[in-house]
């Protein structure tokens, strides 16, 4: 998380403004969006069913994340596109209905924050590390909710998941791009 930080007694680097709570992903203030290289330019589309918890610990690096990603909710603009990656080229959204990110550590690294977990698409779980900015926290919220909120990236290698449709194995042109980069904003309520 790139932020202004406070040191806490106990020596570790805590964000102002850091609330210690359990927080529910809120999906209409969240977005799970990804772009990839298609030939010449970039496709970018987003996911809209998102569903998750965060837990912030006093200590920051004791904190956890886990989200629940619906792949059938994917949304690029155009649906002959759209169906495509539904399908068992891709995600296969029949079979795998789901994708899941399980946190494992924060930790800070060159004045940023880290997020590592393990993502799971398809059945298939990857390391991945996910560079966390905290966006601050508001006591009062909407309607009297105490609210949360994160940005967060990286980028995976499709092939990791066993996605390779549109690779060319040669190297020599590019038609789908085997890296995707995520970018997620994440907005959640407290419930305890």
């Amino acid at each position: 998380m790139n932020t202004t930080d406070d040191t806490s007694a106990a020596g570790s680097q805590t964000p102002e403004g850091w609330a210690p709570g359990t927080w529910t992903i809120d999906p209409a203030h969240t977005t799970v969006s990804f772009s990839a290289r298609h030939l010449m330019s970039r496709v970018r589309g987003t996911f809209n069913d998102v569903s998750g918890q965060i837990v912030t610990d006093p200590d920051p690096a004791r904190s956890s994340v886990t989200a629940v990603i619906g792949t059938a909710s994917l949304n690029t603009g155009n649906q002959m596109r759209d169906d495509h990656l539904r399908s068992a080229d891709f995600f296969d959204v029949e079979r795998y209905p789901q994708m899941r990110f399980d946190s494992r550590t924060l930790r800070r690294a060159a004045g940023s924050w880290v997020l590592s977990g393990e993502l799971t698409i398809r059945d298939v779980t990857r390391p991945v590390d996910l560079e966390v900015d905290f966006l601050g926290s508001d006591p009062t919220g909407l309607q009297g909710e105490p609210r949360i909120g994160f940005s967060a990236q990286t980028t995976v290698s499709r092939r990791d998941f066993g996605i390779t449709f549109g690779l060319v194995a040669d190297g020599t042109k590019i038609i789908i791009a085997d890296k995707v980069d995520i970018a997620l904003d994440v907005q959640a309520f407290q419930t305890s």
